[in-house]
This record gives C-alpha cells, structure tokens and sequence, in this order.
C-alpha cells in the first residue's frame, strides 16, 4: 500500500471521529466514532509495517511518518480522557475532580493534532514528489514535514494568543499622553498673588484622575503661601460641597473670598485625558478669574476690522475667534466700540484696553481725537495693521509715534511655504525679538518659536512725534526681508534693499512725576494676518503676539510666560506630501522588499552552486 493511501486512511479516521464527537455528538454516534478510531489505529500500524520494509533512505522517512501519526492518536487519547467518556471510569467528569488537568487536555489535544497532521500533509506532497525515484531524499521529506510543524505551531500560537486577548480583554493605548505641568506663566501669577486664594478638589480616594491633578497643584504650592489646597470626598463632605456649588466628584474649585470658579472633570482617566493635557490652561483660566478684578477690553468696529465671523462670502479674510478666545481665557470681558458704541465721542471710561485689529476704513477724526484722549490719560492701545489695504493709516499711528509703511516685505530664503509658488514669500517668519517686557515669552523662547506673517507692512519712528513719546521696536524681520516694491516675489538690487524691518513698535508716554501704573501704553504691529485663526492655530509663537503685548499694556508683564499643554498635535501634510507618501507606500516599499529578497535569493543560489573544478571532479 502507497505511503499516500496510508495517510489518506489516517485522515479518513480523524475526520470519521470529528464528526460523530462534534456534528453528530454522543449517543448514536458512538459507532461511526470507533470506526474512525479503528481506522486512524490501522492506519499507524500499516505504517509501522512499512517502516520495516524498503532501503535504508525509505525506512527512515517511514519513521517520520510513524511518529507524527503516533502524535494524532495519542491526541485522540486525550481528548477521550477528558471527554464524557472518562465518567465510565471516574466518578464523574474529569473535569470535577481534576480542574485543572481537564483544562489542560482541552487545550493539549488539539495543538497536538493540528501540528502533527499539517506535518503528515506536508511531508506528504514532499514525499510524492520523490516516491518514484531509485533512492528517497530523505531531506526534502523533511524540509516538508518541518513547514507543517512550523505552520501548526504558528496556528496553534494564533489561536491560543486571540484565547488570551478574549479572556483578558485588556487594552493598550500607545497614543502620547501626559498631563500637563504648571507653565511658567500659572508660576508667575501663583507668585504675585497678593491675597489667599483656596483651591478644592473634591475626588474619591480611589479615583485615578485625582493623582494626576494632585501632581499638578504639589508643583504650584512652593510659589505662595497665599495658595492652600484640600481634597475632600463629595460623600463625606456634602454640606461643604453644596457652599461650594459642587454637585459630584471629579471637581476642582478655585475660590477667593466669595467667588469661586469650577472645573468638572470625568470620572475615568480615558475619557479626562484630553482636559488633562490641557489642565494648566484650564487652570490658570480659573485662577485668573478669582485672583484679578474684571476688566473690559474693547475692539473696535465699524472700520471693516477682523471679527469672530466672517461679514459675507466676499469677506476671505481670516477670523480672529482665537484671539477672542484667548482673551477670555485671560479673565477679559469682550466688548465691541465703534461710532454707535460711542467712540466718535469718547472711550468708555471702563476701558482698561482697546484693540484695533485689521481695519480696512479709515478711522473718523473725531474717532481719532476720542483714541488719543483715551491714550493721553493712560490709555492702553493696540493696533494690528494690514498693507494690503494701501494706506498708510497716518493719523491713527501719528497718535502713537509712529509711521507704517504699507509696502509689502518678502524674503527668499526664510518663509512659510503654503501653495508652493513665489507669492509664498511673502509668508516671512522671524524670531528675532528685543528684550521688551511686552515680548516677553517670545525672546526667551527665540527661535524655537518663531512668528509667521503672511504679508506685512513695516514701521519707523515719526521724527515729527511729541517728544514726551518713548518709541522701541520689539519685533524686528529677519536681515535677508526686503521690501517687494514691484509686487514680483523677487529680489530686485539696488532698488530693493535686505534688512531687518521694524514689525512692532511699542510706544510709552510717562506723567511726570506719576506711578508707572499710570503712564499710556500702546502696541502697534504691522500685520493683522499674524493674528487670524489659520495662523494662530498653526504656531508656537503667534498666541504670545496677544498675550504677551496685551499683559504689558494692562500692566500686568509679571505673569507672562508659557501655558503648558501636553496636546499631541497632529501632523498635517500638503497634498503634494500626501501625493509622495500614497507613492511610497504603494509602489516604493513592496519594489525595496521585492529587490531586498531578489538579492538575497541570488546570493544564496550562488553560495550552493558547486564549482565549475568540483563537477568535473565529480564526474
């Protein structure tokens, strides 16, 4: 009988026992069980006889065969030793008295016979390739019976780790995560609190969130002995909880005499990983909040400037939603001044800032008149100017001591790339800044946060200006800008120069014999883009441009300084980039592995092939 039939037999036993134990089940299907037993015992006994007979190679490759079947029925065995054919025997299931060894078996039995017979199988159609021949390669029967060990062994790890992964359901989240750490500027103004401040945090002991904000406010209790911080349990404490306004753990309260502000938090560390990775924002927010008294801050309107929303669909310029944003996160309320306002007859007295950003209009003279009052008696005034508009906005920055050129600055060696062709140079960056306390966060950072501008004007001291005025440029363009006098994207020598331009001026008018709190202040920047939310959103330095400044204006440059935030920010690619990326996933990568394993190939076929000397040896 054929090595093939033998095997073939074998199979036709194991697939006889699988389906009277499994389709069919016990009972009635008892018989077709011992036919298939019978057969697969029948089937290594007549590979035992062969392995008796034949040369040395056949006999050899024989044993192999003898043994893998050996393995299928001694799987046999145990799965009958833990199946409800043991209770014949035992006094009840296997699995009653020997928890533990009937688990094992279940899961031994089948390993068993998956590798065993995909090794049989294999070393099979090994064999018939060779059964014809005067002498066996035992090796290539070999090489084909360890394939099958090493595919069944594979089956057998795939099928044991998802049994793992479904008891254990445990998951594991590679993501960046991190709560963040008190920033300079939360240091700074824990440092300058002048009255107590109470912080409460209300958690349950076991909570996983309350580690991590616990953390936080250890680093922040070193800066004042004005800050004191609690932790209660809701539960506990439901009287103190109720005064606070607290309805459930997870919440933070910042309080100062009766104000008191809330930050809730989730319950579980997944769902509070985000509010956590901004948890020194959110905080800072709160204390700001409690620890200053409100102030007003207006905007001007009425002129076309940036707002919240864009006018219309011919409107393309960029919103300042951010800017907004990031003033009310400083404690700021937000109002809106224009001539229906009242500003063509006076700024409101409650003024402690405003804000001109982007006008497209020019201003009216009695608007002029009330901004310089406003500024003459210790007036905060910043000024944000874009050149596309053409004008040169004389008599606003007149006010300030100032001249803005509305000619446009590019740079050919230093800018921002967006469409990839030379109208891109206009987009300079820079992060060349004064040591000025109104930039602050952006000079000790330099140029690790550098600002983008996307198409600035410049600006020069007004020679005419009243001499009480005190003008210094903080921000300054890098030396190789130039300002683009044909509008064609290029360098153009002699007419067109490379230097460092003036894009911020800040501009100081001390009373004699008064407080610093009481000298005017303005900031005027010579471009608005800087500050819309595209660009706000896409930079490190762009948010200090309003943070900083504005803090300096109210007086307030003490707690400047970073926010940190542990924000793991996506990476965002143009559509050219996304273009490369498709490309070399697609195409570069398999051609690198089909070429790595050609190479490999052919260097292994060289190693093997005998010598040209060495077969003419042989023969």
């Amino acid at each position: 009988m054929a090595s093939a039939t033998v095997s073939l037999l074998y199979f036709v036993g194991m697939l006889l026992v699988f389906v009277s134990e499994r389709i069919i089940a016990a009972g009635s299907g008892r018989a077709l069980t011992a036919v298939g037993v019978a057969l697969a015992v029948m089937a290594t006994t007549l590979r035992d006889v062969r392995r008796r007979k034949g040369d040395a190679g056949r006999q050899r490759a024989e044993r192999m065969f003898l043994l893998l079947q050996g393995v299928g029925v001694l799987a046999l065995a145990l799965y009958f030793v833990q199946s409800d054919l043991a209770t014949k025997f035992l006094d009840g299931p296997l699995d009653r008295h020997h928890a533990k060894l009937a688990g094992a078996l279940t899961v031994l039995y089948p390993a068993l016979w998956v590798i065993s017979s995909l090794a049989v199988l294999m070393g099979e159609f090994a064999y018939a390739a060779v059964a014809q021949a005067p002498s066996i390669d035992v090796r290539r029967i070999r090489d084909g019976v360890l394939t099958g060990l090493g595919v069944g062994s594979a089956l057998v790890f795939v099928f044991a780790l998802n049994y793992v992964a479904t008891v254990r359901d445990k998951k594991v989240d590679l993501s960046y995560f991190r709560t963040a750490r008190p920033g300079e500027a939360t240091h700074n103004l824990m440092r300058s609190l002048d009255a107590p401040v109470n912080v409460t945090l209300f958690f349950s002991p076991q909570s996983e969130v309350r580690a991590q904000v616990d953390e936080y406010f250890s680093d922040l209790k070193g800066d004042s002995t004005q800050l004191h911080v609690e932790t209660l349990d809701f539960a506990v404490e439901p009287m103190r909880a109720k005064e606070l306004g607290v309805t459930a753990n997870n919440t933070v309260v910042v309080a100062r005499e009766k104000r008191h502000e809330l930050l809730v938090l989730p319950t579980e560390l997944e769902s509070a990983r985000s509010q956590l990775s901004n948890l020194d924002k959110e905080i800072q927010k709160r204390m700001l909040l409690v620890a200053r008294p409100t102030r007003t801050v207006y905007l001007t309107s009425g002129h076309g400037e940036r707002a919240a929303e864009s006018s219309g669909d011919t409107d393309k310029r960029a919103t300042i939603r951010s800017l907004r944003e990031i003033l009310s996160s400083q404690g700021y309320t937000l109002r809106n001044l224009g001539a229906a306002e009242g500003l063509a007859t006076d700024v409101p007295n409650d003024a402690a800032a405003v804000l001109v950003v982007g006008p497209e209009k020019p201003f009216l003279p009695e608007e002029i008149a009330a901004l310089s009052r406003y500024f003459e008696r210790s007036g905060r005034v910043f000024v944000a100017l874009d050149p596309e508009v053409g004008s040169d906005y004389k008599e606003l920055t007149a006010v300030f001591g100032v001249r803005f050129s509305p000619i446009l600055l590019a740079n050919d060696q230093v800018y921002g790339r967006r469409t990839y062709q030379p109208s891109d140079r206009i987009n300079i960056a820079t992060g060349t800044y004064t040591s000025h306390p109104s930039v602050t966060t952006l000079s000790h950072a330099g140029m690790r946060a550098p600002i983008i501008l996307v198409g600035a004007g410049s600006l020069e001291e007004d020679k005419s200006k009243n001499k009480d005025l005190s003008v210094d440029f903080s921000i300054r363009a890098l030396p190789s800008t130039f300002a683009d006098l044909n509008h064609n994207f290029e360098f153009d020598a002699p007419a067109e120069t490379r230097r460092a331009y003036n894009l911020a001026a800040v501009t100081t008018k001390k009373k004699s014999g008064g407080k610093p709190a009481e000298e005017s202040r303005a900031f005027i920047f010579a471009d608005s883009d800087a500050l819309g939310d595209a660009v706000i959103g896409a930079t490190q330095g762009n948010p200090y441009l309003v943070l900083d400044p504005v803090k300096w204006l109210l007086g307030e440059e003490a707690i400047t300084g970073e926010v940190s935030s542990e924000v793991d920010k996506p990476i965002a690619h143009t559509q050219k980039q996304e273009a490369a990326w498709f490309y070399c996933i697609i195409f570069v990568a398999p051609a690198l592995v089909l070429g790595l394993g050609f190479f490999v190939t052919r260097n292994r076929k060289r190693k093997k092939a005998p010598a040209p000397s060495d077969v003419q040896e042989a023969a």
